[in-house]
């Protein structure tokens, strides 16, 4: 899976030569510098964080602070200049999963990530973040936070029809052929029943109606 990690860093330098690093493991790794930054994209996660503490406007205690109180879920590694015993203590009790110290080898955070995801997400999972939910392929679950959200085999088929086609107007038909099968003899009202069922279950998801036509899901 390719995860989606945020690497917040103000040192260009170092920022660039991680990011380096990250990428070539596959996973999409995307660059900020500052707090504010960070604080504007907690809404849209990541599958992980990587924080520095000292940033130039805002601490990165205040920002973990934020991202676990709206996804509690989702890992962070912090790193700081300071070895100091303090920073690794109140890191771990705001949530931190990891913490390293500089200066480190860069091999040595790929590492860190790579075992941290493994761990969090599984090494064969098929996890996706469609905020605020985590969505296992795989297994075929919900979650949101740590709350199993309980979908039927035909309110996941949906989900995972919508998924694979975000942004796209999907007619009834193609939602009915997908979800039923071509072979499916009744009246396409069951497409906007089990949309109705998914949208009381799951809130979040922005799913729009295309008045006489379908819908269409928005990237979160």
């Amino acid at each position: 899976m390719s995860f989606k990690i945020y690497l917040v860093e103000d040192d260009k330098n170092l920022n660039l030569i991680l990011s380096t690093y990250l990428k070539k493991e596959g996973w999409e790794v995307s660059s900020i510098f500052t707090g504010e930054e960070a604080l504007n994209l907690i809404n849209d996660p990541p599958e992980l964080w990587i924080l520095d503490i000292m940033l130039p406007d805002i601490d990165g205690y205040k920002i973990i602070k934020e991202i676990k109180s709206v996804t509690p879920h989702i890992p962070v590694i912090f790193i700081s200049a300071r070895d100091a015993d303090i920073d690794r203590i109140l890191g771990l009790e705001l949530g931190s999963d990891d913490y390293l110290a500089k200066p480190f080898l860069p091999r040595e955070l790929v590492i860190r990530t790579k075992k941290l995801l493994e761990r969090v997400y599984g090494s064969n999972s098929e996890m996706l973040i469609i905020s605020p939910y985590t969505i296992d392929e795989k297994s075929r679950r919900v979650k949101l936070g740590n709350e199993l959200i309980n979908l039927t085999s035909k309110e996941f088929d949906l989900l995972d029809f919508f998924i694979k086609n975000q942004d796209k107007a999907l007619s009834r038909e193609q939602i009915l052929n997908s979800v039923w099968g071509d072979d499916y003899f009744g009246t396409d009202r069951v497409v906007d029943d089990l949309v109705r069922r998914l949208r009381k279950k799951m809130p979040e998801l922005n799913i729009e109606t295309i008045y006489g036509y379908g819908y269409r899901m928005i990237k979160s």
